[in-house]
Order: C-alpha cells, then structure tokens, then sequence
C-alpha cells in the first residue's frame, strides 16, 4: 500500500478534493431527483441539474490533475498552485450553481440581466469571474500538463 502522506501536497488535494466534489456530485443528484419527484414536467431547475452534473464532472477533472501533478516534474510549490486554482474554481462555479438552484431565479446565469435572487448584478463581476477562472483552470492544466509531459516523453 502507498503510504498517502508521502504522496506530494498537490497530489493529496486533488485526490481530497475528488472525494468531495464526488459527494457533492451524488447529494445534488438526491436533490435532482427529489425535484423531479415532485414536478409535474418531471424536470428539476436547470442549475440543480447543472450542479449535479459539474460536480460529478469536476471529480473526475480532479483526478486527472492529481495523476499530473503525481509525474509532474515541476516543484511541489508549482504543482500546488496549479492543482489548487483550477479546484478553487470548480468549487466556486459549482457553489454558484447550487446557490441559482436553490433561489431558482434564472435558468441562465450569463444573460442578461444577470440577477441574484431577486437583486439584479453589475455584468462585470461576472464576466470578471469568467475570466480568472479561464485563467485559472487553462493555466493551471497547462502547467500540469507540461510537467507531465516533461516527465514521460
């Protein structure tokens, strides 16, 4: 058995991070169905949906940066800013979509007006989120992936 405290911290997050995002993956799926359940077209709101289906998504991307971050050769500190900012955006975009599931106020958040509830919100912060998370979650795969591919070619 590998000892998991010697896996690298980058390694550990992402695996950490998989678990969780697969569990918040199967408790939206319990509240999908629960809307469905009680709907008369049988659908849920989108973003609960959407929730569901990111975070199990998000559980797998997760596994993949921790097997590039395992061959990386790139120093811990590196992987781990690179592991760590994609996961802080998928947790970010999925708590968005939990939160639009949740208040049911639209069933897309990139129209607009863009509305929280029952507040209407500037575009930028949005589109301003869309951007760091591009960024983020491109750039940190990049990094990965490079030092991945480094290490296996």
């Amino acid at each position: 058995m590998i000892d998991p405290l010697a896996l690298p911290t980058a390694v550990r997050l992402a695996l950490s991070a998989a678990g969780a995002l697969l569990m918040v993956g199967l408790l939206t799926g319990v509240w999908k169905y629960a809307q469905i359940a009680r709907s008369s077209n049988a659908q849920a709101h989108p973003y609960v949906d959407i929730a569901h289906r990111a975070s199990l998504l998000y559980s797998f991307a997760a596994l993949v940066l921790a097997a590039l971050a395992a061959v990386s050769v790139w120093p811990g500190w590196v992987n781990l800013q690179a592991v760590l900012w994609p996961l802080i955006f998928f947790t970010l975009a999925i708590a968005s979509y939990v939160l639009h599931g949740a208040l049911g106020d639209t069933d897309n958040q990139l129209r607009s007006p863009h509305v929280l509830g029952a507040r209407r919100l500037p575009a930028w912060p949005l589109h301003a989120f869309m951007g760091a998370l591009i960024v983020a979650e491109i750039g940190g795969v990049a990094v990965l992936l490079a030092g991945a591919l480094v290490a296996l070619w």
